[in-house]
């Protein structure tokens, strides 16, 4: 489910290009209610199948809610279909310098060639953070509710850790639990990228101890003005 930060950043993209509104309703498909609704047995946003939703709410629901069948939806209503979306967040990898990372997906269930690393991981989060700042304070809201359903993030240190304000969450039996963190300190902020970790606990009391090593071991400095010689 991390990669579904790249899928948002797909999206803002289309938004900038005008390919999509925020107002804008995309129809729920068959696919995307079965393969990303609650009989899948993934996180949901718990679309109904044939309705339309606002990108709005998409977003919010990829973000805080981590729908499968959002992210489905999105990649339906930007590309035509989740094959050719697949394609575009492959090409934005690439644009971003995530040279060991392959997408198969919009939401990140498993298959074998969806698959990144740490760091690719990280470079996709200083990216979105600083092409769409407003956008990405999606990542630091604790709930969202739709359809009658309130959701939480999964981010545990939101609730715990005010200088923590994204990004994404990850689960798969294969990779374990997995965590992006960004948290900001005065006037540094780090990046965080934890996988494989046993449980939702630990994860974050790993992601705390990293964060932490950070903080204490490094410090921004302004060693020169801008545009000074």
């Amino acid at each position: 489910s991390m990669s579904k930060v790249l899928t948002t950043i797909v999206a803002y993209d289309a938004l900038r290009e005008g390919k999509i509104k925020w107002d804008d309703e995309l129809p729920v498909s068959q696919r995307a209610w079965e393969e990303g609704g609650s009989a899948s047995g993934g996180s949901t946003m718990f679309l109904d199948l044939n309705s339309k939703v606002k990108v709005s709410d998409l977003i919010k629901g990829i973000v805080i809610q981590s729908g499968n069948d959002a992210c489905i939806v999105m990649a339906e209503g930007v590309a035509g279909t989740e094959e050719n979306f697949a394609d575009l967040m492959n090409r934005k990898a690439r644009d971003i310098g995530m040279d060991n990372s392959h997408f198969m997906n919009a939401s990140g269930l498993p298959d074998p060639n969806h698959y990144s690393t740490a760091r690719d991981l990280a470079k996709m989060a200083v990216y979105l953070i600083r092409e769409y700042p407003e956008d990405y304070k999606f990542y630091s809201e604790k709930e969202f509710a739709f359809n009658g359903i309130k959701q939480g993030n999964r981010n545990a240190l939101l609730y715990t850790d005010p200088s923590v304000d994204g990004l994404k969450t990850g689960h798969t039996d294969e990779a374990g639990y997995c965590l992006t963190t960004s948290a900001k300190r005065g006037p540094m902020r780090l990046i965080s990228v934890i996988f494989g970790a046993p449980s939702m606990q630990e994860r974050a009391t790993q992601t705390r101890e990293i964060l932490a090593w950070g903080y204490a071991n490094f410090e921004t400095k302004n060693v020169q003005a801008a545009n000074q010689v």
